[in-house]
């Protein structure tokens, strides 16, 4: 099987531009690319919060009823903001675009910063959380889990590499299946509680919750709203991704998001109930017979036959594959920034799939880090989590009060009061997740945005600065046009060499052919280049070039080639000087390490060192 066959399997055919609209999206493809970060929170956001509430024993349960509503009120508030993001931006609105357009470059890169941090922590987030499912049913397993994070990561590049419509594809039954699974679990669960007058007899017992250790207070409560909140990131990814969904791509975008916005609700809702019915507490992930409180849900409800394993499967699936929402923003998001500049241009490149590969490769090496820094654990990863997607939500909501203020469209006014109230309500939660969270990891996040602001700004002003450069509004310059002063490294007679010394004879009256004697052969060289170039030359009425030895008594080759080349240019002020570096192709890539780079080596101190006057030829030799 050759090299190209392999990548088809593994990464599907290269597609052409032309085929981009057979790669555009429905609603019900969109919630497995663009709603499993929202759906998958479900499981570790209310994990999150009862984790904080452990010292409360018992009693620490009856507040996550009250929390996660307040959490689906919050919610209720940026789905309303959203779709009108929708709205205004038909073609992608994510944080940066609307703040940038709206609000300014500083407010744009302070949510892009935000936003990039956001997925990458998801992605991250969303692995482990995985894993701590699987290890929940088997927890024998618990000392690999940060190889199996990795292995995870690594599928999920090869997935999205395919292309968005395959990795919908790819994620639809996983996606369904869990959706499925939970719904009937809160069904059931709700329906038996009911029954029994909210005092339900679980099918399998929950482990008792630890005996209380503190009393409840407002700054716990505010910490748990705070890990709580965690399952409302991934909200803005379909506002981000609009341009994915095929015509009408408006109400296909909104469908999704409105099925996605539901489906939580209901998650959030049926699991606080539950829990509360059910007395389910959360174990210590980091102790002995940790249970996710899934885990503890499913077994308490339906019991530990096969529903149980397929339903952790199914959860399983869904955590794992949730970060890929950051692999279907994330590129996105790298190639509006690159667009204005604030990052490398190679974001803005679409690969053989028409992804933005690059975006992919970083949020992969970043998302590595991080679960290699952390060790897969997911309870250490929800501390820096959030942050970074109220911050956007935040932003993006203020940014479309601007926008409607400038509009002319009817309804404007009451569009700026939903926006401006959802501005309100995640800038008041911001500020509580960041004085919550600070001392347990936030500010590890307050200290990346402004440091990946610094970044961009200097990218920025890098591109700007090559612009200024570069740009000419002149005719082309015909003055000093005469043959340039060429230099031809010579080691040895060879079809190599002749063909350098024939190429610089087509241009040049002038050539220099330059040998480092490191190896005190000079008399042979002499002898050699008489015979095979200078007498040739003569006979054929031509200047023959000049033979140069450069002495080198250290044995060094590049560095005296290179002094003497720059010691030409010195000595030549108006002319320009061409230098002819022959160097051997192989035919296969095994074969590369079996040759000198001095030809690579060469060509990359010149560019260093070299300047506007001196120019760099490749010849090849191919073999």
């Amino acid at each position: 099987m050759t090299r190209g066959s392999v990548f088809n399997v593994l990464l599907g055919k290269p597609l052409a531009t032309s085929e981009e609209r057979a790669e555009h999206i429905g609603p019900i493809a969109g919630i497995p690319v663009f709603g499993l970060d929202a759906l998958s929170s479900a499981a570790y956001g209310p994990e999150a919060a009862l984790t904080l509430l452990i010292p409360l024993g018992f009693a620490g349960i009856a507040h996550i009823i009250p929390i996660s509503f307040a959490i689906i009120g919050l919610l209720a508030i940026v789905f309303f903001s959203y779709c009108q993001t929708i709205d205004a931006y038909p073609h992608g609105g994510g944080s940066y675009t609307v703040a940038s357009e709206n609000l300014g470059e500083t407010a744009g890169l302070l949510a892009a910063a935000a936003l990039m941090i956001d997925y990458v922590l998801n992605a991250a987030v969303g692995i482990s959380a995985g894993v701590g499912a699987l290890i929940s049913a088997f927890p024998r397993l618990q000392p690999h889990t940060l190889a199996l994070c990795l292995v995870i990561l690594a599928v999920l590049t090869l997935v999205n590499m395919r292309g968005t419509k395959d990795t919908g594809s790819v994620f639809l039954v996983p996606t369904y299946l869990f959706i499925g699974s939970l719904l009937l679990v809160i069904v059931v669960g709700l329906f038996r509680a009911a029954a029994a007058h909210g005092h339900p007899v679980p099918v399998v017992m929950p482990p008792v919750p630890a005996a209380a250790t503190s009393m409840v207070s407002l700054w716990l409560l505010l910490k748990v709203f705070a890990s709580g909140c965690t399952a409302m990131t991934g909200v803005e990814a379909v506002s981000n991704g609009v341009n994915a969904f095929r015509e009408p791509t408006q109400r296909n975008a909104k469908r999704t998001l409105t099925i996605i916005i539901v489906l939580l609700m209901v998650f959030l809702g049926g699991i606080a109930v539950l829990c509360r019915a059910y007395q389910i507490a959360a174990t210590d992930p980091a102790g002995a017979g940790y249970q996710s409180i899934l885990s503890q849900l499913i077994s308490a409800v339906m019991g530990r036959g096969w529903f149980y394993y397929v339903a952790i499967f199914s959860i399983l699936a869904v955590l794992a594959l949730s970060a890929n929402t950051s692999f279907a923003d994330f590129p996105r998001l790298a190639r509006a920034i690159a667009a204005s500049d604030h990052l490398p241009h190679v974001f803005k490149i679409r690969g053989r799939r028409l992804l933005y590969s690059h975006g992919i490769y970083a949020l992969v090496g970043f998302t590595a880090v991080l679960l290699i820094g952390f060790g897969g654990v997911t309870d250490r990863l929800i501390p820096l989590f959030a942050i970074g997607a109220f911050l956007a939500f935040t932003l993006s909501q203020a940014g479309m009060v601007i926008h409607w203020k400038r509009s002319d469209e009817p309804g404007r006014v009451f569009r700026m009061f939903v926006n401006g109230f959802g501005a309100f309500a995640t800038g008041a939660t911001l500020i509580v997740v960041l004085v919550a969270k600070f001392r347990d990891g936030a500010w590890i996040t307050v200290i990346l945005v402004p440091l990946l602001i610094l970044v961009m700004s200097a990218v920025k002003r890098h591109y700007a600065g090559v612009a200024g450069a570069i740009s000419v509004e002149t005719p082309i310059n015909i003055a000093h046009m005469e043959e340039p002063l060429v230099i031809v490294p010579l080691d040895r007679w060879t079809r190599i060499a002749e063909k350098g010394l024939r190429f610089a004879l087509k241009i040049s009256a002038h050539v220099e052919a330059v040998h480092v004697d490191a190896e005190d052969c000079s008399a042979e060289v002499r002898i050699m280049f008489e015979q095979n170039v200078v007498a040739p030359v003569r006979a054929a009425g031509l200047v023959p070039p000049e033979l140069v030895f450069v002495e080198s008594p250290y044995r060094f080759v590049l560095m005296p080639l290179v002094e003497h080349i720059l010691q030409v240019e010195r000595t030549h002020p108006n002319r320009q000087i061409a230098v002819l570096i022959p160097e051997l192709v192989v035919k296969h890539w095994w074969q590369t390490p079996l040759h000198n780079q001095r030809a690579q080596l060469l060509k990359l101190l010149l560019l260093l060192r070299g300047n506007q006057r001196i120019i760099v030829i490749n010849i090849p030799w191919y073999l």
